[in-house]
């Protein structure tokens, strides 16, 4: 159930200057206690169990299932499987709003696309016993030849979608004086939140109820309504508190309507925890792609012509290719560009966003090809970029709402200290370590979503601000409190902020880093109504305290409504006009348009922008290799919140360390099993690898996009870390290596350059 969040927090300085604060999350003491309730936190009455059972190869078919041992255990009530399990349909493929992650319902028949597929589930009493139960699960397949090759060359055909185009590449090309022509390969990367998928479904007969793990409620809603074929009025989803998704948690998987179709066959509540192996396999990962990029410029350095062709891989079942050529129109100013992009078909799992979708693999390979071209102009690569800064978007002839990405750049190399840039490979020392040096500009779409907020102000003295989104870990809760606070001086130990409910006013799905610029302009528009009706009930109710004043006359400071010619600890408090009033609240709705449906989507162009400057430290005596030091410069107009957009930043630094350094899901070529399928040997950045950190936000608010100047921050700061990396790894070791995640072994043994498509 969608409980108010309401706990004590210091709000530094008046209430306008909470915006923009360091204010720690006010859902930080539920968290640290133990208090917040995840998915799998939701226990209810006569609940039961379920766990799956994979298939054990890659491609093939079934013949033969035998749950006779299973279903006589103790505690099982049933085990579903292709031939038993209750009908699921499709979720509708036409809505934008209805998306799920893998379109197949889930034991729809008896093919094996991938190693891990769901073939049967056990449900029963307790954990302990499903779990016993679907290891008896006997199955037998045929196998059929299984493809997950790593060589995406086939994807690579006269056939490839051309995402953008203008003037003659081929042409721009030869009329280049320095070129390069590489290819850049990032491996599939797997979502390790740390809480992992989830749901609890709950059917009473009419309507279902779904504590589930996701970074949609609204978008979990109406999919699942599709999939279990009731109406939308009978299906709600319920998320309070999100361990971390990244992208992984957008869309529903298929464990969800699993859960939610038992829990209306028995007629109990159902369970269903996907463990972290099925986490590798059953709820998607960032796609490996294979990019040829080419550049051409002149001996000035201006840029004649950009040519980015990629393949993705993703699975048998969906067609869902990796954007990398989302940021490659509008970064870098040159007449001649050409786009294009294909998917191959793999025996993997449908692949999914990951932080920063498309443009992180893309910003890689193409900002990669921007050092290398730099090294051969003999030009600093601060310089090339801003040399070829755009005028506008070249790719749709719009101006930028807001773009400062040279003042990115220029900052970040004062503050780095890039004036004493040495380009020679392994002329920089510390010490006894030799250091390298890189840098990479960043980009990522900005926009805001359709939003509808309540929020109304209670003759208890508190304001209660509701919305169907969600805070997934970011800080959503308390920037609804810090515009609340901002708007009506109420205290923010007296806000309650509620989330995560489709019963409430519907929000904005928690992806694309579109949250904070959807939802401020509709919380101000409601605060703002809730506020006239009290001013109004101030002077015209019935006892009124100002009789015969104007509202215009009248201010709400501290939570006292006064004259704005007196101080307010003179006026009265806001509950006890609306007790005298005997009036239990007053309310305001407010609601914000989508920005791709706006006019000013016709004439902006909405990015964010930044730049990442890397050091790396080598020591060749023992092959170690870390990064040590990194500043961010970080263009996303108003920050709300300093201390919350500096956390998303940093994780997102570390996060492109392990991206560069550690990260890769391997596959035993026999079975299509990732072999590394657990936090041991899946390598993620731990806290030794974390390099001394500086962000630096710019403050250019954009109006054009939202009233507050708002856009998101989760993408931006992975973007353009990795290429950053592997330039500082070169300059430091004379090693380049264009295949992520760069190891110690190819430092000592480097590995022949790969020879472009």
């Amino acid at each position: 159930m969608a409980d108010d969040i309401n706990m004590a927090n210091p709000a530094p300085g008046t209430p306008a200057a909470i915006l923009g604060s360091a204010v720690p999350r006010i859902d930080g003491p539920l968290k640290t206690s133990g208090v917040a309730r995840y998915s799998a936190d939701f226990n209810l009455p006569r609940m039961v169990y379920a766990v799956p059972v994979v298939a054990t190869i890659g491609s093939g078919r079934i013949t033969s299932l035998d749950a006779t041992q299973a279903e006589g255990m103790r505690g099982v009530l049933k085990v579903y499987r292709h031939g038993n399990m209750p009908r699921l349909y499709k979720s509708n493929p036409a809505s934008r709003t209805a998306q799920v992650g893998e379109t197949r319902p889930p034991m729809d028949d008896e093919t094996i696309y991938y190693n891990g597929q769901y073939v049967a589930v056990v449900v029963a009493e307790t954990m302990d016993q499903a779990r016993a139960a679907a290891g008896a699960v006997k199955v037998r397949y045929a196998t059929t030849p299984l493809n997950i090759s790593r060589d995406l060359s086939d994807g690579f055909t006269d056939k490839m979608e051309v995402k953008s185009k203008r003037g003659d590449v081929d042409q721009g090309f030869s009329a280049g004086t320095v070129t390069v022509d590489e290819t850049y390969i990032t491996p599939i990367e797997t979502h390790n939140p740390i809480e992992m998928h989830a749901v609890v479904a709950d059917w009473d007969g009419r309507n279902f109820t779904l504590y589930e793990s996701t970074q949609g409620v609204a978008n979990a809603k109406e999919a699942m309504a599709d999939m279990l074929g009731v109406p939308q009025e009978n299906m709600r989803v319920v998320m309070q508190f999100l361990g971390s998704g990244f992208g992984g948690k957008l869309f529903p998987w298929t464990h969800t309507p699993i859960a939610a179709a038992a829990a209306r066959d028995l007629n109990r509540p159902v369970k269903l925890v996907v463990d972290r192996h099925m986490m590798f396999t059953n709820v998607g990962h960032r796609p490996r792609t294979v990019q040829r990029v080419r550049l051409a410029a002149t001996s000035a350095g201006k840029l004649t012509s950009i040519s980015h062709d990629y393949a993705s891989d993703s699975s048998l079942l969906d067609e869902k290719g990796e954007n990398c050529g989302e940021a490659t129109p509008l970064l870098w100013s040159t007449p001649n560009l050409r786009v294009r992009a294909s998917v191959v078909r793999r025996n993997l799992g449908t692949p999914t966003p990951m932080r920063g979708p498309g443009a992180v693999p893309g910003l890689y390979a193409t900002e990669s090809a921007m050092n290398e071209l730099a090294i051969k102009l003999r030009m600093d690569p601060v310089q090339l970029r801003l040399l070829n800064e755009p005028e506008l978007d070249e790719s749709t002839g719009k101006p930028f709402s807001s773009r400062h990405l040279k003042e990115c750049l220029t900052t970040g190399a004062e503050k780095f200290g890039w004036s004493r840039y040495n380009p020679e490979v392994g002329s920089m020392k510390k010490g006894d370590l030799t250091i390298g040096w890189g840098v990479a500009a960043a980009s990522w779409i900005a926009g805001r979503s359709g939003t509808d907020t309540h929020v109304s102000m209670n003759d208890d003295g508190t304001v209660r601000v509701v919305c169907g989104t969600q805070d997934i870990g970011t800080g959503t809760y308390t920037i609804f409190a810090q515009v609340v606070h901002a708007r009506t001086g109420v205290p923010m130990d007296r806000i309650k902020v509620v989330l995560g409910d489709t019963r409430l006013p519907s929000g904005p799905m928690s992806g694309g880093s579109m949250v904070t610029g959807s939802v401020l302009p509709s919380i101000d528009e409601a605060a703002r109504e809730a506020m006239g009706q009290l001013l109004k009930i101030a002077t015209s109710g019935n006892p009124a305290p100002f009789p015969g004043a104007k509202v215009d006359d009248l201010a709400l400071t501290d939570g006292y409504v006064h004259l704005k010619s007196g101080a307010p600890a003179s006026g009265v408090r806001f509950e006890k006009i609306l007790q005298d009033a005997n009036v239990r609240a007053t309310g305001g709705k407010g609601s914000t348009q989508s920005s791709f449906e706006s006019d000013a989507a016709k004439k902006f162009s909405f990015h964010s922008f930044g730049a990442h400057f890397v050091e790396v430290e080598y020591d060749p005596g023992i092959a170690r290799l870390r990064v040590s030091r990194v500043v961010s410069v970080i263009d996303v107009g108003k920050v709300i919140n300093a201390r919350a957009a500096r956390n998303q930043i940093e994780g997102a630094v570390v996060m492109g360390v392990g991206m560069a350094l550690f990260e890769e899901t391997q596959y035993d070529a026999r079975t299509a099993r990732p072999t590394n399928n657990n936090l041991a040997d899946y390598i993620i950045s731990s806290n030794p690898d974390t390099p001394e950190m500086d962000v630096v936000f710019l403050d250019y608010p954009d109006t054009n996009l939202s009233s507050f100047g708002a856009r998101g921050v989760g993408e931006i700061g992975l973007a353009g870390v990795a290429p950053a990396i592997t330039a500082a790894i070169y300059q430091a070791t004379g090693v380049r290596k264009r295949e992520l995640p760069v190891r110690i072994e190819d430092l000592l043994h480097p590995a022949p350059a790969l020879h472009s498509i």
